[in-house]
């Protein structure tokens, strides 16, 4: 039978919040991508794409939690090989999202099913349906322009809210695509998260003159974990405006 971990290292931002939100006491090292909650103390171990792995094998952690997308093969293979137990996690979608969370903090860290999880699938549940669909391109970088294609999460909580992403058909995952394409590809919205990049009222909209832009907060866009609960409303009433 597995033991509950005491010590646990999370490498991912969304699920460093998760389990802050639900047994703060075992988090003992967390990337420095890791913002919320606030007054975080854990140790800092580096970036999700460059932990340092002698530093969290320092911290003696008896399960550290990752993800697919968000973490490097090479640096789990090498926390492994360290001796560390990796817990790593897929999240393309919402109900991915609930039950890699239940994963993590049940099964993974030996908690109670947080409150919070509950209030999340409902907030999503009790979603009204999405009126006439309308369809955005979604840039998540600048110089050069990066779009969301197919296969994510945000396009997913965005398809929900009745915004059909325009690459979700794309080959890749986050294509680059020229700035005069994203303009002539029908698109009748232009979404813009302010993270990865952090696009603003002043940075970004100027760049498509013709289309209605949308600002959004990239953690309710893109981060799985308690701010599931406001996103659904959050990124409801952003998207109407």
């Amino acid at each position: 039978m597995r033991r509950s971990p005491a010590r646990v290292v999370s490498l991912v931002p969304s699920l460093t919040e998760a389990v802050a939100a639900t047994g703060p006491e075992l988090l003992v090292g967390v990337t420095d991508w890791c913002t919320h909650p606030a007054g975080l103390t854990a140790a800092r171990i580096g970036g999700t794409k460059n932990p340092d792995v002698a530093a969290v094998a320092a911290l003696r952690p008896d399960l550290v939690v990752a993800n697919e997308e968000e973490n490097r093969p090479s640096d789990l293979a090498a926390l492994r090989a360290a001796g560390l137990d990796v817990l790593v996690t897929e999240v393309r979608t919402l109900p991915q999202a609930f039950s890699e969370l239940e994963r993590v903090l049940v099964a993974g860290c030996g908690l109670d099913r947080p409150r919070w999880l509950d209030e999340a699938e409902a907030a999503w549940a009790a979603l009204p349906p999405a009126p006439a669909p309308r369809h955005a391109v979604v840039p998540v970088w600048r110089r050069p322009w990066m779009v969301l294609g197919r296969d994510t999460f945000a396009g997913d909580l965005l398809a929900r809210l009745g915004v059909r992403n325009v690459y979700a058909g794309h080959a890749e995952r986050y294509p680059r695509v020229p700035l005069a394409e994203l303009n002539a590809s029908g698109a009748d919205l232009v979404v813009l998260p302010d993270e990865p990049y952090r696009f603003t009222a002043d940075d970004g909209p100027e760049a498509f003159p013709v289309l209605p832009a949308a600002l959004v907060d990239g953690r309710h866009l893109t981060w799985y974990g308690p701010s599931l609960a406001e996103a659904a409303g959050a990124l409801r009433a952003a998207l109407r405006r």
